[in-house]
This record gives C-alpha cells, structure tokens and sequence, in this order.
C-alpha cells in the first residue's frame, strides 16, 4: 500500500512538474517580442496621418492612442505600459502598446492550467479508485496462500463486494473449505484405520497365542493320545483361519475407496468443456512442439458435472504430455449409443499388454514412468469421477500409441 500511495505522489508531482514547464514556457512566449506591435504601430500612423480616429479595440496589441500639443507632456506621463511618440503637424501622439496580445496569452494561460487541472483531478480519482476497490482488496487477501500453506484453514474469508475480486475472494474460500474438509477427512480416515488396526491386532494375538501354546506341547510330546493330537491339529487350523480372516480385513480394507468425490450432475453443453480444454491446452502443448489437434464435433447436451469432465480430460492430456514420445496429442471423437466418446491419443506409448490392465488401480504406476514424479492415484480419480457421473472410461494400446476413452452420458 505504501507503494502505491508513493506511486500517487510520483504521479502528481510529475503533472505539477509538467504544469509549471507550460507555464513557464508560455509566460517566455508572452514576454518575447515577435514585433507584431511595429506592425500595429504603423497602422496606427497612418490612421493618424489619414486623419482617421484609432479605436484600439481593433488592435491586438495597441492599448492607447492619446494627442498631445507639447512633446515633453507627451513623453513624460505617468504610465505603466510601454509607448512610442508620433509627432506630425497637426500635435504629438502618445501610441501605448504590449509586445504581445496579453489577453490572448492570458486566456491560453488560464485554458492550460485549467485543463492540466482536470486532467490531475481525473488521474487522482482514478489511482484512489484503484486503490480502494482493487489495491486494498488485494491486500487483505495477499497473505492467505501463506496461511493456507502453514494449514490454518479455520477462519474464513470476509464477504468483498469488489467486481474485481468478489469472485476470487469467493473462489479463494471455496478452496479454504475443500482443503479443511479434506484436512478432517483424512485425519478421520487416519484415526479409523489406526482404530481397526488397533483392534485387528488385538483380536489376533488370542489365536496366535493358542497357536504358540499347542505348537510348544506338540514339540515337547505333552499329548500322547492321537485322538488329542489331531484335536489339537484341528485347533491350529482353526485359529490359523481366524488369523487369515482377521488378515483378509485388513487387507479388504487398506483396499477400500479412500477418497470421496463431490460430484454435481446437471445437463450442460459439451461445447463448453472443449472450449476450456482448447483454450488451455492449444498454447501450453505448442510451447513444447507438440502436435495437438481436436477433432470435429457435433455441440450436444451432456448430462454429467462439467467441472469434473475437466478434471478427467486434464489428468489425460497431462498424462499424455508426461508419458509420451512429445510427437502428437489428439482429441477425438465418437457416439454410441446414448453417449458421446471423448479419446485422448499420444503417440510412445511403451505399456506391456499386461500393465494395461492395472492403470486404473490405485497407487499402480507403469514401467515407462521412467522416474518421473507422480502418486498412481490419477487414472484411478479419473474412473472414480466417470462412473460418478454415470459413464465409464477405458483404456487401449496400439501400434505404440496409448488411447484413453472417457464414456460420457448425454441428456436425456
């Protein structure tokens, strides 16, 4: 802010600065002698000579024209403005001029500063609205990444009215309240799984205990009726059972759905989505001298949330620019049925044929990731979303090109 007001006092000091070199300029203008009076002088000498009576209003510079019988009073009267002396038979005129036409000076004089006064008035209330509706705003929501960063997600952010960052102010806590719901959930889902772990562990100690118990007998020859032995063995087997369902939970649910998705369904207009995509994509992709071509198609209603579609068609592309050769991007398209097809195609595809069935899993990563950073979460959100919103997605490897089809519902 403080910037920003010594930027306004630059700014105006500047305008001043300019405002007196215009004034100074034209006040030099008007004391300067362009000799424009000599030539109204000799006019007024030849009125005087034709007998005619001078009128100064029709002179520019002449202000006087006074008829005087002895020379010396002529000379001698008590003016201010400069004269020059005629004399001719008939008495001694007294010709007071300016060099220049004042009134004209004056008049341009007072236009200027004027104007130049409109003109600062205007640049003034200009910077003071932006300060007050975008430079003050700004401020006040300048610090939340860094809060958002140090993971304070509590307090929300005040309503701004502003045109300008009403939408970002709104924008901005809509992510404050996703990343502390998300914040909560995980630390929900934390607390249960460590919870199930807890009690898991507690309930197979009690058959991995009988367990310990038997095999030491078993070792030392404590049982000596066969009968007993083969009770015994039963009972190993059983507790070993206990222990594989208890195992078999654990792992059911390590394997369970652990993120949730909000997802809102609503007819909108493919149009829409590839518009965004095109917008973004068109000049990030041509920076890496890639080739990216949409494909034609047909403006349709689609039945599905927008915002999510989106998100699929970004994980591809990015997936795409990740993990192809950098030759070729497409995007295609297709119908069947009751709904639209969406493909995304990049050429260097290096996918086993047995990989190809586990790049919707989670956490699964392919042999041609190549160290590249990444979580093997993405295909998997990408499935999640799709069947969120009632369609489906699939994947298809050929001739070294790696084609993901997202199944989109039209409206009904």
């Amino acid at each position: 802010m403080k910037s920003f007001n010594r930027l306004i006092a630059v700014i105006l000091a500047l305008i001043l600065t300019i405002v007196l070199t215009v004034d100074h300029i034209i006040t030099r203008q008007n004391k300067s002698d362009n000799g424009y009076y000599l030539v109204e002088i000799n006019r007024v000498k030849n009125e005087i000579d034709n007998g005619k009576e001078t009128d100064p209003d029709d002179y520019k510079t002449i202000r006087g024209v006074f008829r005087y019988d002895d020379p010396e009073e002529a000379v001698f009267v008590k003016k201010g403005c400069e004269y020059f002396i005629y004399c001719t038979d008939s008495g001694t005129y007294r010709i007071e001029y300016d060099h220049t036409d004042s009134d004209y000076f004056n008049e341009l004089f007072k236009t200027v500063n004027i104007g130049f006064a409109i003109m600062a008035a205007a640049v003034l209330a200009v910077l003071l609205y932006l300060k007050n509706r975008m430079i003050k705003p700004f401020n006040r929501i300048s610090s939340l990444p860094i809060e958002l960063s140090k993971g304070n997600l509590t307090e929300p952010l005040k309503e701004e009215k502003s045109r300008y960052f009403g939408k970002f102010i709104w924008g901005l806590d809509l992510l404050r309240e996703k990343l502390e719901t998300s914040k909560k959930n995980e630390l929900e889902h934390a607390k249960a799984e460590k919870t199930m772990i807890l009690s898991l562990s507690h309930d197979i100690k009690t058959p991995l205990s009988a367990i310990k118990l038997y095999s030491r007998a078993l070792s030392k020859g404590i049982y000596k009726d066969p009968e007993k032995i083969s009770e015994v063995y039963g009972s190993i087997g059983d507790k070993a059972d206990e222990i594989e369902k208890f195992l078999s939970e654990i792992i059911k649910h390590s394997t369970d759905d652990f993120m949730s998705f909000d997802v809102k369904n609503r007819d909108y207009y493919l149009k829409e989505v590839i518009e965004s995509i095109e917008g973004y994509y068109t000049e990030k992709i041509s920076q890496s001298r890639t080739e990216f071509s949409i494909g034609s198609y047909s403006n349709c209603l689609m039945n599905g949330d927008p915002d999510r579609l989106i998100e699929v068609l970004q994980n591809l592309i990015e997936n795409a620019i990740k993990y192809g050769d950098g030759k070729s991007i497409s995007i295609s398209f297709s119908d069947e049925e009751n709904c639209r097809l969406i493909t995304v195609t990049n050429s260097g595809c290096t996918l086993s044929e047995n990989e190809q069935d586990h790049i919707f899993d989670s956490f699964w990563r392919g042999s041609n990731t190549g160290g590249k950073p990444g979580s093997g979460l993405g295909l998997y959100i990408c499935r999640r979303l799709m069947h969120e919103m009632n369609g489906d997605i699939f994947a298809e490897a050929t001739n070294g090109s790696m084609s993901v089809t997202a199944v989109c519902r039209k409206s009904e």
